[in-house]
């Protein structure tokens, strides 16, 4: 009789030591180039919004939408593929550049075209769409820039990567408050943009060259069509992610009023900073190392420790959503109009419903991120084309009668069926795990109390009380299996500076990950 996934990995860790420490590195370079500049971007974005004001600024929300799905047009989801690729076979990473040079600029020349027809389509005004056409020449930029980007992740290079992606921010930051400040405006913002895309890019290409990565010409076709035929489940995919993600903003400008849209994308602006600093930094950083873990073709049981992997960054993902989904429910008021100011106080009501947007894409994503590394993207299209169906439907339904509040609304219903969908199609074991989430229910429903007990003597008290009563709940009502601490235990251990902690914290745990 075969084991369960949770019993063949008890005996068998998921990772060896080098690869650990490898992960742990790189999660920690990723990590401190996401959390600085996810911090940086998202300070700019309130300090946009009070220079700007509503109007500008829900024109700043629209471009911002058109210009992500144009992106991810451009990029045919290309780079997840070449990732993938160049860690199994590093011989052909010049190959795979070559190939993505042509094909990835013709598909930014189509994505820009596409774009500026679709902003008339929409009925934008010939000022929002100038704007937009500008602003949507870094596309060209971007994308060559991150074909570079791409292959130092693959060779996990992620330092040095890190480090260009902080100092462009930064810098592109910087030049843009210059340039609004000089009485630019929104144009300011675009001309800065363009500006630092060109020193990304050429800083990246410059990291790239060094480690001996060339585009190899004539470009192999006979790696470009299964590269595009792998790539495009995907893109299709992440196409129509993009468009129902963007879809609130996009559909607010044109059905209801620019102030609309930039009180959704002020509560977005902290929903996904929330996913990119907790959740992407990770899988991210992970992606090279599951591709790796994943045997094709192999059995279940021989893939157990990839799937319990899978499983452990799901439930982890939800332990760290959970607390900040629960703070910004009780608190949004808090949060928003001290951010935003007091014309943004809208924001509060999308976002105490939007947050759980970020608790569920975070779970989703380790789970689309296994179907990939499975080589099962066409199941993920399925499940995001009929999310995309539903959403259009709940907000077609939803934003006439109750505003922007139905615009977060349809997207944490989607969310929440994607979520539940894709967790389905990957085979893992939770009825093991049904006594943690009914523990873990208890905890959060504490917590909860604790937080409006303590808010309304302050608001701060109820935020950190809330978390304090959250973090012992999970250490003493057993939200945490003994494989759990296994596994933190010695991913720990593989962290810079790890060691310290390992002295007061001991467990009966081999740290060689042989």
């Amino acid at each position: 009789m075969t084991k369960s996934i949770t019993d063949a990995n008890a005996a068998a860790p998921p990772l060896t030591g080098v690869e650990a420490r490898r992960a742990a590195r790189n999660a920690g370079a990723l990590a401190v180039a996401r959390i600085l500049s996810s911090g940086a971007l998202f300070i700019w974005q309130i300090l946009l919004a009070r220079l700007l004001g509503e109007v500008q600024f829900g024109v700043y929300s629209t471009i911002g939408p058109l210009y992500t799905i144009a992106a991810t047009v451009a990029s045919f989801s290309i780079g997840i593929i070449v990732i993938r690729e160049v860690a199994r076979k590093p011989e052909n990473a010049g190959k795979y550049l070559s190939v993505t040079l042509l094909l990835q600029t013709l598909f930014a020349l189509l994505a820009y075209i596409g774009l500026n027809i679709a902003g008339l389509a929409l009925g934008y005004s010939v000022e929002l769409r100038g704007l937009a056409a500008v602003a949507t020449i870094s596309l060209f930029l971007d994308l060559i820039g991150s074909m570079a980007y791409d292959q130092l992740i693959a060779q996990e290079k992620m330092v040095g990567a890190s480090v260009v992606e902080i100092a462009h921010v930064v810098i592109r930051i910087a030049l843009a408050l210059l340039l609004v400040s000089a009485g630019l405006g929104l144009l300011g913002v675009y001309i800065a943009t363009l500006i630092t895309g060109v020193g990304r890019l050429i800083a990246l290409w410059w990291l790239m060259l060094r480690t001996g990565v060339r585009p190899v010409w004539p470009a192999d076709w006979g790696i470009g069509v299964p590269l595009l035929l792998a790539a495009a489940p995907l893109a299709l995919s992440s196409v129509i992610n993009s468009a129902y993600t963007h879809l609130d903003r996009l559909v607010s400008t044109s059905v209801l009023t620019e102030q609309d849209t930039a009180h959704i994308n002020a509560a977005f602006v902290i929903v996904m900073g929330v996913v990119e600093v907790l959740n992407t930094t990770v899988l991210v950083a992970l992606f090279p190392l599951m591709a790796r873990l994943f045997k094709p073709g192999a059995a279940r049981a021989e893939n157990a420790p990839f799937y319990f992997l899978v499983q452990k960054l799901a439930y982890f993902a939800l332990l760290i959503g959970l607390p900040i989904a629960l703070i910004a429910t009780v608190f949004s008021a808090n949060i928003a109009v001290p951010l935003f100011g007091e014309n943004f106080r809208p924001t509060a009501d999308v976002l105490r419903i939007m947050i759980w947007y970020a608790v569920f894409i975070m779970i989703a994503n380790v789970f689309a991120q296994a179907l990939t590394s499975e080589n099962r993207q066409g199941r993920y299209v399925v499940v995001r084309a009929i999310g995309l169906v539903v959403k259009l439907a709940l907000a077609i339904f939803l934003l006439p009668r109750i505003g922007v509040v139905g615009a977060a609304l349809s997207s944490v219903i989607t969310e929440a069926g994607v979520m539940l969908t894709l967790g389905w199609s990957v085979p893992l074991d939770w009825r093991s795990r049904l006594g943690q989430f009914a523990r873990l229910v208890l905890v959060c429903a504490a917590s909860m109390l604790a937080m409006l007990a303590l808010g309304a003597i302050l608001p701060v008290l109820g935020m950190i009380g809330g978390m304090l009563v959250y973090a012992l709940g999970v250490l003493l009502a057993g939200a945490l299996a003994g494989d759990d601490y296994d596994l933190l235990y010695r991913l720990l251990a593989a962290f810079p500076g790890g060691s310290r902690v390992l002295k007061y914290w001991k467990r009966d745990v081999t740290l060689t990950w042989e």
